[in-house]
């Protein structure tokens, strides 16, 4: 677009939106409890969501500028009834809030434009002021775009800016500008959009009084998205900055989503891709912002440090409810991190965590009533929309009192219930090791004698272990709850089994690994995955049209890789010295499930998960410069007996 159209777009945009804003109308209170419905049916379908977003809200586009002076494109859905007021719910995204124009409503053409409109049909009825915005730098709103923009705490100019003050900046604006406003506001978001809920809470507008993070993403070294324990999570930064990653030199509707990789598999496609140092310039033809922070910034260095958000989650004076996915394959970590350190440094905000049976955004995708092949045999997504997330807001944003919300709910995957929890983890869990025996025993008997003994298998970075059998030409999310039998059968995987149940046994919180370990090279990941195996009556599910076999099943309850680089320090990595003992301790993230009585536990450990995570050289080099000559085969060693014992420690209720 050459700059004179450019410029007669933007002149018309502000007519426009200068005519469509309503008066600047000072906002009324509304008495506790006061709540009259503003749509009198149930909201059961999209369709009937679409109709009563088109029929009972009008539609308003807003240039809301910051204090820099850059403007934020924000959409505002205000109620026709006017004979109440509402309070806000806020949303902002960087992935945009189309369809644009005021007369374009969310519809059944777009059905992600339906599911990202509200966290909760109901909210609907009960009237709200719904507002979406275009992050700085995306879409149609103006500035330059930050991946995890760093907070600033000391902030000494009007130009120094974080998402924090564009969200109290806009709150601002909306509070003083949109007509109707009770004065009450919440935020919500998921994943990326957690984080921009979370970062709202840091320094809050005193109308901010409810703030849900979903799923968020939190922090990107450690436990989030594209590192976990340091590993870069290969498959998913790659194929989401291939896309997001692309500069978009100009506001615009439309976002980058482009890049669409030829492949067979995606085993195959990433074996091929080579060094990574430079793959986004070879595969996708210009360089990536964050692919080049990803690949030069190795270790957790003042760059990461300055994109944790956690420090800053202090003294905080929103209610926050904080949801979390235990099927969660992206922001798990981000979830459990931002509720215990909002409960840790802020201990007089009202915190509550949801722990839902969910893939990431699966509380809107779906129902929640299965993933994969497990059935949940509840609709889990509708029960925490209306059960849980929308008595939150409106105790806090209409003063509606309900009865008394626990401190974390969290689904028990197993016996697929909801359970009330008065803290998280349970105070009744019992930390109870689960040791490494021989003839691939595991048993809460800790061995006794046979020093030095261990088990061992060659791990061969040409051939890595998939972390699915199923070929794909994407990442797939069922990943978290598959089949582990294609695993246990690989001899570069070792597999440890409890003897059959003989009644349920309940597992509630994070997981502790202690490996003693050694290889015959300088550096190795390893990946424990904590199993569920069904007995081998185990009824198929119904219907089944993949055939998919249930008697021995392994489902996946929890998998976690450490690159043993960074066992002592992420900030300072060191190699392993060659046929040492080396003690390496990690946690595995949250769980809430029942194995069941008859099902058997099982732990895997294996050195690969490809393309989850980038293969390890096996050597101490620059992994993300390493070529085919660099990666080499080793054997590795798991140390079970004398002073080098390993285990696995489960939090048992």
């Amino acid at each position: 677009m050459n700059p004179i159209p450019r410029l007669l777009l933007s002149a018309l945009l502000a007519a426009q939106v200068a005519a469509a804003a309503p008066a600047t109308v000072p906002h009324s209170s509304q008495s506790p409890g006061a709540d009259r419905p503003l749509i009198p049916h149930e909201i059961v379908s999209d369709e009937d969501r679409a109709r009563a977003i088109r029929e009972h809200y009008t539609k308003y586009e807003y240039r809301i500028p910051m204090r820099d002076g850059v403007r934020l494109f924000t959409h505002v859905f205000v109620p026709k009834d006017r004979s109440q007021t509402y309070p806000m719910l806020l949303m902002r995204t960087p992935y945009g809030i189309g369809p644009y124009g005021v007369d374009n409503y969310p519809s059944l053409r777009e059905p992600r434009s339906l599911q990202t409109f509200t966290p909760a049909p109901s909210l609907i009825t009960h009237g709200m002021i719904f507002v979406f915005q275009d992050v700085r730098g995306k879409m149609m709103s103006e500035g330059e775009f930050r991946d995890v923009t760093p907070y600033l705490p000391n902030k000494r100019s009007p130009k120094e800016t974080d998402e924090a003050s564009d969200a109290y900046d806009t709150i601002d604006w909306l509070v003083k500008h949109v007509a109707g406003n009770n004065g009450k506001l919440g935020i919500w978001g998921n994943s990326y959009g957690g984080f921009y809920a979370a970062q709202a809470a840091i320094d809050a507008h005193p109308a901010l009084k409810a703030v849900s993070p979903q799923m968020p993403v939190t922090e990107w070294f450690l436990g989030d998205d594209f590192h976990h324990n340091g590993a870069l999570f290969l498959a998913d930064a790659f194929l989401f900055y291939a896309n997001f990653g692309r500069p978009r030199p100009q506001p615009t509707p439309k976002g980058r989503w482009d890049f669409e990789p030829e492949m067979g598999d995606l085993y195959d496609y990433f074996l091929r891709i080579g060094p990574l140092h430079d793959a986004d310039v070879r595969v996708c033809g210009t360089p990536l912002p964050f692919w080049r922070a990803l690949v030069e910034h190795q270790s957790r260095d003042a760059y990461w440090r300055a994109r944790d958000p956690r420090p800053h989650l202090r003294n905080l004076r929103p209610a926050v409810m904080t949801v979390g996915g235990l099927y969660d394959a992206e922001d798990l970590f981000g979830a459990m991190e931002t509720y215990h350190t909002i409960e840790k440094q802020s201990p007089g905000t009202p915190n509550t965590l949801v722990l839902g049976p969910w893939q990431h955004g699966g509380q809107y995708r779906s129902d929640g009533e299965k993933l994969g092949e497990l059935s949940f045999s509840a609709k889990t997504a509708r029960f925490f929309q209306d059960q849980i997330l929308v008595p939150f807001f409106l105790h806090h944003l209409k003063g509606i009192k309900t009865e008394e919300t626990p401190e974390a709910w969290a689904f028990e995957t197993g016996t697929n219930v909801w359970r009330r929890y008065a803290a998280w983890p349970p105070k009744a869990v019992q930390r109870t090791p689960f040791w490494f025996h021989a003839e691939g025993q595991l048993s809460q008997a800790s061995p006794v004698g046979e020093a030095g003994a261990f088990d061992g298998y060659v791990s061969d970075p040409k051939k890595p272990v998939p972390y699915r059998e199923r070929t794909s030409s994407r990442r797939d999310p069922e990943y978290m709850i598959e089949d582990q039998r294609f695993a246990a059968r690989r001899p570069d995987v070792a597999v440890y089994t409890a003897p059959v149940l003989d009644h349920d046994v309940t597992v509630a919180g994070p997981i502790e690994v202690d490996l003693w370990v050694s290889t015959t090279g300088s550096d190795a990941d390893f990946v424990v995955k904590l199993i569920d195996v069904f007995p081998d009556s185990a009824a198929d599910p119904e219907p089944n049209p993949r055939g998919v076999r249930m008697g021995g099943y392994q489902a996946l309850v929890r998998g976690e890789v450490m690159r043993s680089r960074f066992r002592n320090s992420f900030e300072k990595p060191e190699p392993l010295q060659p046929s040492t003992p080396t003690r390496i301790r990690f946690s595995l993230p949250d769980v809430n499930h029942t194995f069941r009585a008859s099902h058997r536990i099982m732990v895997q450990v294996q050195s690969s998960w490809f393309p989850l995570v980038d293969r390890n050289p096996q050597q101490f080099v620059d992994i993300y410069r390493a070529t085919e000559k660099d990666f080499v085969i080793a054997t590795h060693k798991l140390y079970r007996g004398g002073e080098h014992r390993s285990s696995i420690t489960l939090p048992l209720l």
